[in-house]
């Protein structure tokens, strides 16, 4: 038998769930434990299928809009929000509705709230089409938000009164790119209103800066996490930024191409905030079949936020 190849393996922590999925999920469990089966959820609780599939099996029903739901059954809204007009729609049928919105979701949707009420024209740092921006922007009447994607966005936005503008971002974007976009509005516009603290989710800078830390020592980074993930996908860009040699996303460890490694003697893996820690465990165990495998871990941070259930469910 050959001798396998020694591989370093550079283990990010944190990575995988956050307290807003776990949340999430739990919502989801605890509905169809209260309520029985079926329960529906407005759109992918999470992006990761395998979270979906395994909550279709115990009896979920996944949809894209509330009028596919039967007034009789439970409904569950997904983790990155949703417009206004989805609740409204939900309590004039009379609907058992739970709003899983990650509650560092829900606070962007106050601060815009706030400064709507102040007058000012809110600019929204974020992803066109992405389920937590549209659920943002439905926050308010049409045009009171205003979608900045790109520096290049930044520097051509046309306020209608440069003087009264504030800003808010999506929760799951690259801290370095975000950082470059506020900076850009900050010196065009100085007076614009800022949040009280940093929109972007604590677990999604944690696993930024770990991937960072890994990155700049590896030769390939995987992330696990679904291309409908836009944390999972901001790792990878992360990764590359950092001075690994090569990044991919995989949803699994079967997406897993073996030429990858060629030439590779220390190997990255993180996982985005949605994708559970059994995927994780799955590709070390693929990769430990291969290669004579070491494990370190590379932490940057301790978590240990937590958040409670609505009374719905609790």
């Amino acid at each position: 038998m050959t001798e396998k190849r020694p591989l370093t393996v550079l283990l990010a922590s944190p990575r995988g769930f956050c307290a807003g999925v776990d949340r999430a999920i739990q919502i989801v469990e605890r509905a169809l434990e209260r309520y029985g089966a079926p329960v529906y959820v407005r759109h992918e609780i999470v992006h990761n299928k395998h979270v979906v599939n395994r909550l279709k099996a115990m009896g979920a029903v996944f949809v894209s809009e509330l009028d596919q739901c039967p007034d009789d059954r439970p409904v569950v809204f997904s983790a990155h929000g949703v417009p206004k007009r989805v609740p409204e729609e939900a309590a004039r049928r009379d609907m058992l509705y739970v709003d899983a919105t990650c509650p560092l979701v829900s606070k962007v949707h106050v601060e815009a709230q706030r400064h709507h009420r102040a007058g000012r024209d809110i600019v929204l740092i974020g992803h066109a089409g992405h389920p937590e921006v549209i659920g943002t922007m439905g926050q308010l009447p049409e045009g009171a938000i205003h979608l900045v994607e790109t520096v290049e966005d930044a520097e051509s936005f046309t306020p209608a009164d440069p003087d009264n503008l504030a800003f808010v971002t999506q929760t799951t974007l690259s801290v370095d790119d975000t950082a470059e976009i506020v900076e850009t509005l900050q010196r065009r516009f100085p007076s614009m209103a800022a949040p009280h603290k940093e929109d972007i989710c604590y677990a999604t800078t944690n696993r930024q800066a770990a991937v960072k830390a890994i990155g700049a020592k590896a030769d390939l980074v995987l992330v696990v996490g679904a291309p409908n993930s836009s944390n999972s996908v901001r790792l990878v860009e992360v990764a590359r930024r950092a001075g690994a040699k090569d990044a991919h996303l995989v949803q699994t460890s079967g997406n897993v191409d073996w030429s990858w490694f060629d030439g590779v003697e220390r190997l990255g893996i993180s996982a985005g905030a949605s994708a559970p820690e059994e995927l994780v465990e799955d590709l070390l165990s693929e990769i430990a079949q291969r290669f004579e495998v070491h494990i370190e871990e590379v932490r940057v941070a301790e978590e240990d936020v937590v958040f409670k259930l609505p009374k719905e469910v609790a």
